[in-house]
């Protein structure tokens, strides 16, 4: 988007970059702020971004191990020495000055949620970024461990549909499977043993974000009247065709959803064939746009995170065209409005036009919104100086 509005980028000198623009832009703060707006060497910049880059070289805090890495199990950060944090200002999450209190943070995937706690009980681990919701409550029983939420962003589940094929190329069907979605099953298969994590009647943002509104949520009508829906879904043009479901099995609330939403559609009436994937697979799988019989896919579901569901600009899932996310639909009308969006220059502005892009995100259907909930993180009493937010290593110390 910036890059859109940009009519040359020049190098004042060492320090300084400057920005010339083709027109006004608010938000280039905003833009140049995102955390996936990195510095880098010009010779990692000039790589094709088809070619993997195998040496991690960067400025900051610490230094990736590529020697330590065991790829689907631990990786491994180390204190950089060059690194000079700036002398003033407070650490704020990925601003301030990064302090950095230990030389080696060791980060190991536990796929199993009863063993990470089990690990965490044991002093084994120091920090379980997402524990299980349904070991939560035996979690808080140590003495020695601490719960908090910290990353208030949260997730918004997402049921997300295939657009360049049928069944799904269809909006009228799209729109009824949205109808069938009661967004309480979701976030109770989810977040049910701790029910002040998780909130309903959600839209395209987190809830208490300024963008955040229920303007056309009553499009999540919930139906249970499948005999009808049955008939309206023939109606509206579904002949039996196979509908390939790629059903995450390694993420639980990934997991929680996928059961609850292919039972739905099998209640309206869809020839579902449910694939219980390893994450990984399915990140693989959905990237193909092929037909469903040469390895393509209908539907699957994830959690849209973080900036997704605060910032418009970085909402992936209602993108359509050639920027597109996994699913492809097209929408020029939210386009539209999300241009629009861009040209603001206030904030009642701003939430105006949300509104109607919400309502346009339901008319449409690019996903379907299952809830948002957010999550505990767990550490031992005697690590101090945690961020709010995902996860970052500085500013941490042992008490």
């Amino acid at each position: 988007m910036l890059q859109a509005r940009t009519d040359e980028i020049s190098a004042v000198d060492d320090k300084k970059i400057r920005f010339r623009l083709k027109e006004p832009f608010a938000l280039l703060p905003e833009a140049l702020a995102q955390p996936a707006c990195v510095m880098m060497p010009e010779r990692i910049a000039k790589t094709e971004s088809t070619v993997q880059i195998t040496d991690p070289t960067g400025s900051g805090p610490f230094r990736f191990k590529t020697d330590e890495r065991v790829a689907g199990s631990r990786v491994v950060y180390e204190r950089f020495a060059g690194y000079v944090p700036r002398g003033e200002g407070t650490t704020s999450f990925l601003a301030g000055p990064k302090q950095v209190h230990f030389d080696r943070v060791v980060w190991t995937f536990q796929p199993d949620p009863a063993t990470a706690a089990a690990a965490m009980q044991a002093n084994e681990f120091d920090w379980l970024e997402g524990p299980s919701i349904d070991l939560v409550s035996l979690l808080r029983r140590d003495k020695n461990l601490d719960l908090r939420i910290i990353n208030r962003m949260g997730g918004i589940g997402c049921i997300r549909f295939n657009h360049l094929h049928a069944p799904f190329n269809n909006p009228a069907i799209r729109r009824l499977v949205q109808a069938c979605v009661n967004q309480k099953d979701f976030a109770e298969a989810v977040a049910g043993a701790e029910p002040d994590l998780y909130r309903t009647g959600v839209g395209l943002f987190t809830p208490g974000m300024p963008m955040a509104t229920n303007a056309g949520v009553e499009a999540l009508a919930g139906r249970t009247d499948f005999d009808k829906v049955k008939q309206e879904l023939t109606a509206a043009g579904y002949k039996g065709e196979k509908v390939v479901f790629l059903g995450p099995s390694t993420i639980p609330s990934l997991h929680a959803q996928s059961l609850v939403a292919s039972d739905m559609l099998r209640r309206m009436g869809f020839n579902l064939d449910y694939l219980s994937l390893e994450w990984g697979t399915v990140v693989q799988r959905r990237a193909s746009k092929e037909a469903i019989d040469k390895g393509g896919w209908n539907i699957f579901i994830t959690n849209l995170t973080s900036l997704n569901n605060v910032f418009v600009p970085a909402q992936i899932g209602i993108r359509s065209g050639p920027a597109a996310w996994f699913g492809w639909p097209d929408a020029p009308k939210l386009e539209e409005l999300r241009e629009q969006w861009l040209a603001a220059t206030n904030v009642a502005d701003q939430k105006r036009i949300v509104e109607q892009l919400q309502r346009q995100s339901f008319q449409d259907v690019p996903y379907v919104p299952t809830g948002y909930w957010t999550g505990y993180t767990c550490f031992n009493k005697s690590i101090t100086g945690i961020q709010n937010g995902w996860p970052v290593f500085w500013g941490v110390r042992r008490a």
